[in-house]
């Protein structure tokens, strides 16, 4: 029970499927373990300033779903959502439901975005997403072309160089933050100023911050910024912008993404200082800043050595199960703070949805304890959920 409210939690493979086969096998999470809190629910471990591996977080999430008594149907498949005579209709490859109430919390990894210049590559230039990717033993021999340079391009090109391949990273907008700064993780700072706190009531263009780059941290506790790449023998490139058979072209854009993500940097560092002390000139000494010089315009990828790209290039949001006007233009769920103007369709886990850190798992409690309050109120304690023949 949820708030009193009957409930029905359906999964297509089972509890933390996408944990389970769409993450890489040396993957940690880039939030220190004692964020992983819950509703009721915490990291009971010997170390809380560690980071879970992918087959950790999948054992954290089952232990929770079990000990709640969390009604989940694992290998169930929706395929259709829409709105009934009596609220919502919810056919699945299992059976069907008619729900006064549905929470959409599929999150925003739900298509992989492969720009459409892919297609231009030489058909024996293998091709992969982030997602797919496993380890380096699973890439076929030779260099690897990295696109993308948020959280998992620079882990996906730091690991990949670690293995003695030959490694070029294309670079578009990006964060850059130190992991650790001042003794405490990064994220220990962002929790305590309320960095991660602040709602998107406070941002002055709401699409861009939920567009904005996940950091370049992770959780193997070695930098994995451009600069250590770079240091590491990774050739930095700007934003791939063509590509005709095995040549490919990049913008020259790397010194301005570059600077513009230290400018970022610096701007977030002095946020934290004036935290510490207030009115105090006497401030720490900055990072040591990084803007790269131009990259290469052309790369022959053949004469180079590259036979894999690896496209990190984010996702893009893809419902086509839900036959319920609450999309926009750009195909996202239109919401406020995961109510939708459908009444009893909601969300959840979204990059933003309410606070910076809503697609966390120690964020996402505050938007469900909303969620759940105003579901109860507008169902008033009445049943919810009914399961009919398909």
């Amino acid at each position: 029970m949820i708030s009193g409210a009957d409930h029905v939690v359906v999964e297509r493979g089972q509890v933390a499927e996408r944990w389970r086969t769409a993450r890489w096998d040396s993957l940690r999470l880039i939030t220190p373990n004692w964020m992983s809190r819950l509703p009721g629910w915490s990291y009971p471990g010997p170390d809380p300033g560690g980071y879970m591996s992918a087959p950790e977080l999948v054992s954290y999430l089952r232990g929770y779903a079990d000990s709640n008594a969390v009604a989940v149907r694992e290998s169930t498949t929706v395929e259709l959502v829409e709105t009934c005579a009596t609220g919502l209709r919810v056919v699945t490859d299992q059976q069907t439901w008619l729900a006064r109430n549905v929470v959409v919390a599929t999150g925003t990894e739900n298509r992989a975005f492969v720009p459409p210049l892919a297609g231009g590559l030489a058909p024996r230039v293998h091709q992969l997403t982030a997602g797919r990717y496993r380890s380096p033993r699973h890439v076929p021999d030779g260099g690897v072309l990295v696109v993308g340079a948020s959280a998992s391009g620079v882990q996906i090109a730091d690991e990949l160089r670690r293995a003695g391949r030959t490694v070029v990273i294309s670079v578009g907008r990006h964060s850059r933050l130190p992991r650790l700064y001042r003794g405490h993780d990064i994220q220990w700072w962002l929790h305590r100023t309320g960095i991660l706190d602040q709602t998107i009531d406070q941002m002055r263009d709401a699409r861009s911050a939920r567009q904005a780059p996940s950091l370049q941290l992770s959780g193997r506790r070695h930098r994995v910024d451009l600069e250590a790449l770079a240091a590491r023998g990774v050739m930095l490139a700007g934003r791939l912008v063509a590509a005709d058979g095995w040549s490919v072209a990049f913008a020259d854009d790397l010194p301005a993404t570059t600077g513009a993500a230290q400018h970022r940097m610096e701007r977030l560092l002095r946020s934290i200082e004036a935290f510490i002390a207030p009115g105090v000139d006497d401030r720490a000494d900055p990072l040591p800043a990084f803007t790269a010089p131009a990259g290469p315009a052309h790369l022959d990828l053949r004469r180079v050595g590259i036979t894999t790209v690896i496209w990190a290039t984010g996702y893009r949001p893809a419902y086509p199960w839900l036959r319920v006007p609450v999309l926009d233009r750009h195909g996202e769920i239109d919401h406020r703070r995961g109510v939708t103007r459908v009444p009893g369709l909601y969300v959840l886990g979204l990059r933003f949805l309410h606070r910076r850190n809503s697609s966390f798992v120690d964020g996402v409690g505050s938007d469900a304890r909303f969620v759940a309050a105003h579901l109860t109120r507008r169902t008033a304690s009445r049943a919810c959920l009914t399961a009919t023949g398909r």
